[in-house]
């Protein structure tokens, strides 16, 4: 944390604004979707600092998990699975998944089906935010603009498939079905995580023009998907 007032600093100010913006947008129309009952602005800023302290737990679990695999071929199919699926894709969203539950599960605005997307949108974008900083001030204008398109929407797609799956755990809790509440918050870890996954082992590939237009299709695909996920539970959302 103490690291964003040096980089403030030290940044020309383009570079700043390209890398925050896109994480920006996509919190406000988040925000301004939920119709029945806004979350304090408090606990919104403070999760947005609970998904830059993600990045750190995410970095000291990859870092563990690739010295596990440090015997492996990097260019076998092996490794590159184990470290997109089990170190990469889990440690960032089970970081994220970690602190979301710390934060949220007990807090008393938590009262709405819709709130959970909210609360893992704006966790999974301080996440991608902080992320997209690092690479915009090492690569410039033209990454801010790659990650403007893929990685930063890459990032709020996982958190509405985590925050749709987490709602729905937390309503079953309320009504008192605990079994159904532990899989979906399973689910809430896992799907977003596989996706995760998925997004890092094709783009991550030998680039070709297959691969780039799988790439393509992919993100396209769960782009959409949470799109509609995400106006399907503002435009349903009922309080718990």
């Amino acid at each position: 944390m103490f690291l964003i007032p040096y980089l403030f600093a030290t940044t020309h100010p383009v570079l700043i604004a390209a890398a925050v913006l896109p994480a920006v947008i996509l919190m406000l129309y988040v925000y301004r979707s939920d119709r029945l009952e806004k979350e304090p602005r408090s606990l919104l800023w403070r999760l947005v600092g609970m998904g830059i302290l993600a990045t750190l737990l995410a970095l000291a679990g990859e870092w563990g998990g690739m010295r596990l695999l440090g015997g492996m071929d990097r260019s076998s199919l092996l490794y590159q699975i184990l470290s997109n699926f089990l170190i990469i894709g889990l440690c960032e969203e089970g970081s994220k998944y970690l602190l979301l539950n710390r934060l949220t599960w007990r807090n008393p605005s938590f009262d709405c089906r819709y709130d959970g997307i909210v609360y893992s949108v704006f966790l999974s974008l301080g996440f991608a935010l902080w992320e997209n900083i690092f690479y915009v001030v090492q690569y410039g204008l033209p990454t801010a603009l790659v990650r403007a398109l893929t990685a930063v929407p890459g990032h709020a797609a996982f958190g509405v498939f985590m925050g749709a799956w987490y709602s729905q755990a937390k309503y079953m809790e309320y009504v008192g079905n605990v079994r159904r509440c532990r899989f979906y918050r399973v689910l809430a870890l896992l799907i977003p995580a596989g996706l995760h996954g998925v997004y890092d082992f094709i783009a991550l590939r030998e680039s070709d023009g297959e691969t780039a237009t799988l790439f393509l299709g992919f993100i396209v695909v769960m782009f959409i998907a949470a799109f509609l996920t995400l106006r399907r539970m503002a435009k349903h959302d009922r309080y718990l």
